[in-house]
């Protein structure tokens, strides 16, 4: 979800891997271990939650984590809690990074130190404030200072147990005095409208003496007085009400100006020079890529685009502008990753692979080790198959993956692991079982293989062919080595990373995972001697039950099956696929006459067929929607029920309105439910962005139920369910990249030149790059190079824009906003630079 920004869009992501955490305090009891889990919060607001680690202080989680951000935030946060099975479960620590320093732990897997959590320091959201000094003569012509302070809103304050009932106070604070004032409390929403005036008397009579009837109060006295703003959740608790943040104004600064109107960052409190030692909570390691895309209409990109896109027609293959990327990159998956989503986009990732492909078979000298590198095509293979075969691991290897997890058999087969009780014997059947079934399902599902994934195939295993005509299994290995070495044990092995499984499975389950994929690869590589593939005396043993032709056979079938030329995808439009589920809050839509329109927790289930909801998981459905009867998916104002993170999903009759359980959980939902209903014919183009109550439509006022909407939809999306890209946005990145290794680039131009007109032994800093065409790699670099610095400029240009216009203090950035600071100072260096 883009922010708008002049013609402008902002995107923000963030993926982390939740690594381990060590050195958890003990638990003050006769056990001292403790059942911890990790959050992963927006500010306060959680978006994800890890597995419960049982009975260990140092618990590994091993979880990844990736979302789209829809709105602005100050901290990316990680909190461990103490699961307690009778009250609520209790922070132990937690890692507050501030969005300015993400770039700081970018892409490092990075130990941090847990801090003490405490409700004085746990605030966000930004408050409105006006303040007016102004003079005053009395009666007895003696001049007082009166400040006025008005308070006149605040913004997404965080939300306390369920509820956010806020009010604030004004504090004039002083060496001598202290005069405090209160608003009224506002209920049920974290956006409060105050618009409440507090006035105070900043200079006053004083003590009356022989030398006047009244004593101005000394200047200085005034230069040490403050205004506080605190802001607080009225509790029904008997511990009292909540702070949730305040701010700290010195009247000094009104000295300058009269008036003085701004928003204001919320801070945390004092809390009373408390010395409390960093590692007494243990640690936590994490990795972070945050990324923060500025994309521009899709004019600007044309030129780039244009050349990344013609680069399966350039001969050779490597003087394109896509291997140039590759071969610039750091790291190889880089690229390929804004890559394969952009000629995804274009429809063109298939000859893209194929002519790199080709390229590296040919330069590939031994027929045993074909793909077995990270190339830039094996990463391109890689980053396909997890684009377009999500759906297919769904289908293929869920159930099963599902069972083996539920059952939770003992599959431990090294003598040296056994645990007391188990049986050898009985274990490498259990595990047997499972690998017979799993390896039935992978090579009876060639019909379910995506089109594009065979197409691919079909090029791998025809230009290895050519290659090595001598070999006869060339055909197979070529194939084999991604659908099974990189694509379907990888699935088995971690299941979390795939989608196939909420959460990184339990110790005892990924070991019988471990085995299973082991066993599966080397089934799949279909190498001459099978027994020594393993390094272990046990899995060798175990080995030979699968020592029949039978299963040779069905691989060689299956890989003949997903990589033959003719071969489409003959998967039934019938077949449903489920695409999300989970719990969330419904309100009643009103189907019966009479009853109360309540909400109610319910278990939400979304296919290519049906929108349903039912109690629990597993419960007979309670409402089907058909996703022709989908006119169009909107979030609701959250001023309708006083409840945030809801969307509607319109009906033909009646309107379904949703509560996630947090922003980006709110965002999967509309998104997924936009593009598998985009094509339905009777989509609305306007709706309302309020719900109807009392007899009338909140957001216009209209008293008719069936009055059409006034506002305008949001805009349509793909309606390719998986493959949901944005061309522009990976435009975008591939630009970043080129600007990132622009020092690169320049050394691959000097290695074209070198080429050229040196005929001997390479330069050791030129001999990385892949050039077999010195001129023509040259002139692509030389057209890289000229359309980057032009997108460069555009970029440059706008932050001088925006840098003029956007005033400090404003609700898009109070004061108290540090990256926008830092964004003033690069702009005000670069412009003293520049003069």
């Amino acid at each position: 979800m883009a922010v708008e920004e002049e013609g402008l869009r902002v995107f923000q992501s963030v993926r982390i891997k939740i690594g381990e955490a060590k050195n958890l305090p003990t638990y003050p009891g006769p056990n001292k271990m403790r059942d911890c889990y990790c959050t992963v919060n927006l500010d306060q607001e959680e978006v994800f939650r890890t597995k419960i680690v049982e009975k260990s202080l140092c618990p590994f989680y091993g979880e990844d984590f990736y979302c789209e951000i829809p709105r602005s935030f100050r901290h990316l946060s990680f909190y461990i809690f103490d699961r307690d099975v009778f009250r609520r479960d209790s922070i132990i620590g937690k890692v507050a990074i501030l969005k300015e320093d993400l770039q700081k732990y970018h892409n490092r897997d990075t130990w941090f130190q847990l801090q003490h959590v405490d409700a004085d320091s746990e605030v966000q959201g930004k408050v409105h404030l006006e303040l007016r000094l102004s003079e005053v003569i009395t009666d007895t012509g003696v001049v007082c200072h009166k400040l006025a302070t008005r308070v006149l809103e605040c913004r997404g304050l965080p939300i306390v147990n369920g509820q956010c009932d806020p009010y604030a106070t004004v504090t004039l604070a002083g060496p001598c005095r202290s005069d405090v004032k209160k608003t009224k409390v506002k209920k049920k929403t974290n956006n409060p409208q105050f618009d409440e005036v507090f006035y105070f008397e900043v200079t006053r009579p004083c003590s009356y003496n022989k030398k006047s009837h009244f004593e101005i109060e000394d200047a200085d006295e005034v230069d040490k007085m403050e205004i506080r703003v605190g802001l607080w959740n009225a509790s029904n608790l008997k511990f009292g009400d909540e702070f949730l943040g305040e701010l700290r104004l010195p009247l000094k600064f009104l000295r300058q100006s009269s008036s003085y109107e701004a928003w204001y960052f919320l801070q945390p409190r004092d809390n009373g020079n408390k010395s409390l030692k960093p590692d007494d909570l243990g640690s936590l390691r994490l990795n972070v890529v945050y990324t923060e895309d500025h994309v521009f209409p899709s004019d600007y990109y044309s030129p780039l685009r244009d050349l990344l896109l013609k680069s399966s027609d350039v001969e050779p293959v490597s003087a394109s502008t896509a291997h140039v990327l590759g071969e610039v990159c750091r790291e190889k998956q880089e690229a390929a990753i804004p890559l394969v989503r952009l000629f995804l986009h274009y429809g063109k990732i298939v000859p893209l692979i194929s002519a790199i492909a080709n390229a590296e078979v040919k330069r590939t000298q031994d027929p045993n080790t074909i793909f077995r590198g990270n190339s830039l095509t094996s990463k391109c293979i890689d980053e396909t198959m997890k684009l377009a075969g999500m759906h297919y691991l769904q289908v293929t290897l869920k159930p099963t993956i599902d069972e083996i997890c539920q059952q939770h058999k003992s599959c431990e087969i090294d003598p040296v692991k056994l645990k007391d009780g188990e049986n050898l014997e009985t274990n490498k059947e259990n595990l047997r079982q499972y690998v017979d079934r799993i390896f039935t399902v992978i090579t009876k599902s060639g019909v379910s293989c995506p089109t594009v994934m065979c197409d691919i195939f079909f090029s791998l295993r025809e230009s290895a062919a050519i290659r090595f005509q001598d070999d006869p299994d060339v055909r197979y290995t070529a194939v084999s080595s991604f659908i099974f070495l990189r694509f379907f044990a990888p699935a088995i092995l971690s299941p979390n990373l795939f989608h196939l499984t909420a959460h990184h499975p339990d110790p005892q389950t990924s070991r019988t995972l471990t085995l299973i994929s082991k066993t599966i690869q080397t089934l799949g590589s279909l190498s001459k001697s099978k027994s020594a593939s393993f390094k272990e005396s046990y899995m060798a043993t175990f080995y030979d039950y699968f020592n029949e032709q039978k299963y040779a056979d069905a691989v060689k079938n299956f890989l003949d099956l997903i990589s033959s030329s003719g071969r489409r995808d003959h998967k039934s439009i019938e077949q449903p696929i489920l695409l999300k589920e989970g719990f969330m809050i419904k309100r009643a839509q009103g189907r019966k006459r009479f009853g109360m329109k309540n909400f109610k927790k319910r278990w939400f289930r979304l296919s290519n067929h049906e929108f349903t909801y039912q109690k629990s998981k597993g419960d007979h459905p309670l409402c089907s929607i058909p996703i022709e009867n989908i006119l169009a998916v909107e979030k609701l104002e959250e001023e309708s029920f006083k409840m945030k993170n809801m969307f509607q999903v319109i009906q033909p009759e009646r309107v379904l309105y949703i509560q996630a359980n947090n922003c980006v959980e709110a965002k999967d939902w509309i998104d997924i439910l936009t593009k598998v209903s985009q094509c339905n014919k009777k989509r609305l183009s306007v709706y309302h962005p309020s719900a109807y109550l009392n007899g009338h439509w909140l957001c216009c006022k209209a008293t008719a139920d069936n009055t059409p909407g006034c506002t305008p939809c949001t805009g349509g999306l793909p309606a390719n369910i998986q493959l949901d890209i944005d061309g522009d946005r990976e435009t975008e990145r591939i630009y970043s990249l080129f600007n990132l290794y622009m020092v690169k680039m320049e050394k691959m131009q000097e290695a074209c030149g070198s080429k050229s007109v040196y005929d001997g032994p390479e330069q050791e800093e030129y001999s990385t790059f892949v050039i077999d065409d010195p001129q023509e790699t040259y002139k692509t670099l030389k057209q890289i190079v000229e359309n980057v610095k032009t997108l460069e400029q555009e970029h440059a240009q706008y932050k001088r824009d925006k840098f003029k216009k956007t005033k400090y203090g404003s609700q898009e950035h109070p004061i108290g906003d540090k990256s926008f600071q830092s964004y003033i100072r690069q702009q005000s260096e670069t412009s003293a630079h520049s003069i």
